[in-house]
């Protein structure tokens, strides 16, 4: 049917919508785009010969639509109006799926139906605002019939018989409506310079040109709602005055080409495109494929290549509004921004600009990647906050790891640290904090992300797409690119980092178009927001995400703080040469045992199997070669070397992990040490702050007399500040390290706090491992979420509590506290509120705690620096709770300010601004774990030595192990078996005792264990 008159239009749209009005089918809508890759069609297929071989064709329909915006769930089909949402489907699953949905009861379900995986993507798609996207993934994207059915062209037809085409000009501008390819320039402001403009013909242009690294918004649009994009170019060629307009597509676009095509051909045959389109206007559309460059998304350079020329960009003026394709006035647009067109000439303007921002109405679609649960295409209003796209609608960080920043604007855009989730996403925010809205791409970035790295590949990325007219771009990232592979090899000064940032900000600030003016963005936002990793590359040759081929040996290893050779020794279990795996630990550490219990494993955290299943148990591997060398009669004290004798002395000062690893390595470099600790015995947080079930007391104190020797003296009761002064070690001693640790509780400003009954964490812990006798009754409660809290509620349940509670401020999934102490104490029977804050504590006559008055606490709208939601107080809310302990376990701090106000320390050598001292541990870094102290001993013993040499302290240089040939022949494929697991003590013994709860590994599990590594340190 051709239509002739607008009123033709409202007939056949009211006869269409009447029709599909009448259906009562089951809709089966199958995504064949992007679920394609994962095998869609065959699912449709497969869906269509069970309906017919069901006798279903009466009741179900199959519908090949266009992207249903999960994609990590691919691939999706969704079922109306059952409103059932399926995941992952494989063609196993149709016959199920079939049956179930043919039923009229059927709830909805959202898991993949054969193998019952959690669907997770309710938040992704529950806190979307689909206005743009609402067709993608609910019609077929070849039927013009269903798309009048959602409205289509209703905007046309509405502009065309109410509105002149100023009328129309007026409502994009008043609408807000900015370009979404990048620039924001306002859309109704550039339709009226071309209008107003002389020159016939007038030219218009779907930017549709998306080439960068992960965006596939307007990809998208193109092939799953494409008469969208036609309805909206129809739009702007009657108010501008268009006769013929073009849709620029990458040639590798094959489905957005086929389907674009298809659809103006039948708006073509319809009367919506062509000559005299409903008796108002003329308007040709044709679809031109490019396998240009990505400078081609630049408006000059994109004309040029329409025009058949190299795709150069051109200084302006003149704008292509005043001579454009073919030097006639020329619109152009994104694809997405022709997509609003219709929403606002159909809503409404005032409706559309209330969406979003004061200066840019609507919502934005985002292609949202990388290392994020959800994946996929979100669309938000303008102005929501990166916290809420990537944490909540993205669902936050994958298994094991912490996001660390996100990219916005594809390679030429800047990586914004999520200490600043809660900006608002739109143009002036992000230009602000250095990056760029772009097309919408937005790429996250998590712990194991390197920053450098990046910045690297950005670079390279834009200088090869680089159309080399400027210098400033040809050459200018040429050269940063070259910087920046230098500081990723480890082969960088610290002079090429003032380079780099110079020749960054000179590059943007003169070259011709957009695409060298953003090419320095990666540059300078990763130079702002993450300095460290820079200076860890150039300083110590470190990456610290483990990306860097030629600065890591293997991810494991390159995490641990103690740089331990993790692969070296897990293969050496392997050969069954525990021995020799244990020799391999004490090379490095000196607390073998110690570590094999209470470590925080962030070696774990990095493993790579983590992406397959679980990590490997590396701790529990360490744990199991410790024991079985102990029961052999092998320890510590038999692989310790001594150099000779320096005739140099060294104060340590506190003997916990940092101190008897800074003495421990010292010793052994031929200097005198002499440990002054406050208390009656060696050990520190580790003798006195962690229980006796995750640590016992024989094997610490065992490993403690293994470090000591006769180059080490130990003063017992020295408590420095007290009865021991800064200037009588300084005066007495060539060098003098500071590991003090962070005793002092953080200040609570929390009525009752100072009442009979109430503790402080650590104290309570020290005073229980001292052997004082802790009287807790019958309700304990505990405040606070991290590790702390947990020690002290475990050890309460131990000492007779009847009941203990976890009183935590925030959700549940934001407890800071180790996962598998989380899971060990609710198993013991620890109860956790959530969502409560102690406001005051109140007492009995005898002035004892009696309980606390809770306030219930909600989520914040705004994030943290650390990316978790804070939280505000729910008024009214405040009830009692009956408690006779209470503990407070909310953080430590260190006094060493106090000490010494002026200090400065220098991160990479432990030295300080302070003549001969030398910090490191809790007392420098803040509470942290033992392996980070063992570290900082380490590092603090080595600036050491070369003070003592009279050498300036450097940083220590990253050694990336050599393999042999011999070596990489050993690479065994991994068994496919998941985490072994330690036995554990029974909850019934638990709660009588403090005996150790979990045990080691026995030779088979250990074995096995080892035979899950990758082996990436064999990898070339």
């Amino acid at each position: 049917m051709r239509l002739k008159t607008v009123s033709d239009l409202k007939r056949f749209s009211e006869r269409i919508r009447q029709e599909y009005a009448r259906e009562q089918k089951l809709r089966i809508k199958i995504c064949i785009t992007g679920c394609r890759a994962k095998g869609s069609l065959s699912l449709l297929e497969k869906f269509r010969e069970e309906i017919k071989n069901r006798n279903l064709t009466s009741r179900v329909d199959v519908i090949p639509t266009g992207c249903q915006k999960f994609c990590s769930g691919a691939p999706i089909i969704t079922i109306d109006p059952a409103g059932l949402i399926y995941q992952k489907v494989s063609l196993k699953d149709v016959p199920l799926i079939l049956r179930e949905t043919v039923k009229t009861s059927s709830p909805p379900t959202y898991t993949s139906p054969s193998r019952g995986e959690d669907w997770g993507g309710g938040d992704f798609l529950r806190l979307q605002t689909n206005k743009v996207t609402k067709n993608c993934g609910n019609i077929n994207p070849l039927s013009i019939e269903e798309y009048i059915w959602q409205d289509g062209f209703s905007a046309l037809g509405k502009a065309l018989s109410e509105m002149e085409p100023e009328a129309v000009i007026a409502e994009v501008k008043n609408s807000n409506l900015r370009g979404r390819g990048g620039a924001g320039f306002p859309t109704g402001r550039k339709w009226e310079l071309t209008r107003k403009n002389p020159g016939y013909p007038k030219y218009l242009i779907c930017n549709g040109y998306e080439s960068s690294p992960g965006a596939f918004m307007d990809r998208t649009m193109l092939e799953g709602d494409p008469y969208r994009i036609i309805e909206g170019m129809l739009l702007a060629s009657y108010a501008i005055g268009a006769s013929h307009g073009y849709i620029y597509v990458k040639a590798e676009s094959s489905i957005a080409v086929e389907h674009l095509r298809w659809a103006i051909n039948q708006c073509g045959k319809t009367g919506l495109l062509g000559e005299n389109i409903l008796g108002k206007f003329s308007f040709n559309l044709e679809v031109r494929e490019n396998p240009s460059a990505f400078v081609c998304g630049e408006e000059t350079a994109l004309i040029a290549s329409l025009e058949g020329r190299i795709g150069q960009p051109r200084p302006r003026p003149p704008f292509p509004a005043q001579s454009g394709l073919w030097g006639k006035p020329t619109c152009i647009n994104n694809v997405e921004t022709f997509a609003n067109v219709s929403l606002i000439i159909l809503e409404g303007s005032g409706s559309f600009a209330r969406l979003g921002t004061e200066r840019s109405g609507g919502t934005k679609i985002f292609s949202l990647g990388g290392k994020v649960k959800n994946t996929g295409l979100v669309e938000t209003p303008v102005g929501a906050s990166l916290g809420k796209i990537v944490l909540e609608i993205g669902g936050g960080a994958l298994a094991y790891r912490r996001i660390k920043a996100v990219q916005t604007g594809g390679p030429s855009g800047g990586c914004i640290p999520i200490e600043k989730f809660n900006t608002p996403v739109d143009y002036e925010t992000l230009a602000g904090l250095g990056s760029i809205m772009g097309s919408g791409g937005m790429v996250v970035l998590d712990d194991k992300s390197c920053m450098v790295e990046l910045a690297r590949y950005s670079l390279d990325f834009v200088q090869k797409e680089s159309c080399g007219k400027c210098v400033p771009c040809r050459i200018g990232a040429k050269r940063m690119l070259e910087i920046l592979t230098k500081i990723t090899e480890g082969r960088a000064e610290p002079a090429d980092l003032e380079n780099l940032k110079n020749l960054a900000l000179m590059i943007k600030e003169s070259s011709l178009c957009g695409l060298g003016q953003t090419a320095a963005n990666p540059v300078l936002t990763t130079l702002n927001y993450f300095q460290n990793e820079y200076e860890h590359h150039v300083l110590e040759h470190y990456c610290p995400a483990g990306q860097c081929p030629k600065l890591v040996s293997a991810p494991c290893e390159n995490s641990c703080p103690g740089k331990i050779d993790v692969s070296g020794y897990i293969q050496a279990i392997r050969e069954n040469d525990f021995l020799g795996a244990y020799k391999i630990i004490c090379k490095s550490i000196p607390f073998p045992s110690v570590c094999g219990l209470v470590c925080y494993h962030p070696c774990e955290n990095m493993c790579r199997r983590a992406e397959i299943d679980q990590p490997v148990a590396i701790r529990e591997l360490k744990k199991f070669v410790s024991t079985f060398t102990s029961k052999r009669g092998y320890s510590l004290k038999q692989t310790l070397t001594f150099k000779p004798r320096l005739q140099k002395k060294v104060a340590i000062v506190g003997s916990g992990p940092a101190g008897l690893t800074c003495a421990w390595q010292l010793s052994q470099e031929g200097v005198d040490c002499t440990i002054f600790e406050k208390e009656k015995e060696l050990g520190g947080m580790l003798k006195y702050g962690i229980p006796e079930y995750r640590l016992p007391r024989k094997i610490l104190e065992k490993e403690i007399k293994d470090i000591l020797n006769p180059r080490i003296r130990v003063h017992f009761q020295k408590s420095v500040g007290q009865n021991l002064k800064i200037e009588f070690l300084k005066q007495n001693f060539d060098a003098v390290f500071l590991g003090i640790g962070a005793w002092f509780p953080q200040e609570l400003d929390l009525p009752g706090k100072d009442l009979k009954g109430v503790y402080q964490g650590l104290d309570f812990l020290f005073a229980h491992n001292e052997g004082k006798k802790m009287p807790v009754g019958r309700r304990v409660g505990v405040m606070g979420g991290g590790n702390v809290a947990i020690d002290v509620a475990r050890v309460a349940l131990r000492l007779g509590a009847g009941e203990v509670f976890i009183l935590y401020r925030r959700s549940e999934g934001l407890l800071p506290a180790d996962p598998c102490e989380i899971a060990a104490a609710q198993k013991e029977g620890v109860k956790f509120l959530y969502l409560v804050n102690p406001k005051r504590i109140e007492d009995d006559a005898a002035g004892r705690i009696k309980g606390v008055v809770l306030q219930k606490m909600i989520l914040h709208e705004e994030y943290g620096p650390d990316g978790r939601k804070r939280v505000k107080e729910l008024s009214g809310s405040e009830s009692f709770f009956p408690l006779d302990t209470l503990v407070l376990a909310i953080g430590q701090k260190t006094n060493l300010k106090e000490l010494l106000p002026e200090l400065k320390v220098a991160p990479y050598t432990l030295s300080t601004n302070a003549e001969k001292i030398f910090v490191g541990g809790d007392c420098y870094r803040g509470p942290s774990s033992v392996i980070e102290a063992i570290g900082d001993g380490k590092k603090a013993a080595s600036s050491i030595i070369k003070f003592l040499r009279g050498e300036r302290p450097e940083p220590l240089l990253f050694s990336r192990k050599e393999t042999s040939e011999e070596e990489y022949l050993k690479k065994e494929t991994p068994l496919n078996i998941g985490r072994q697991r330690p036995r554990t003590l029974e909850l019934k013994k638990r709660r009588k005792s403090f005996a150790e709860v979990e045990s080691a590994f026995s030779k088979k599990q250990a074995l096995c264990e080892t035979k899950r590594c990758l082996q990436c340190h064999l990898e070339k």
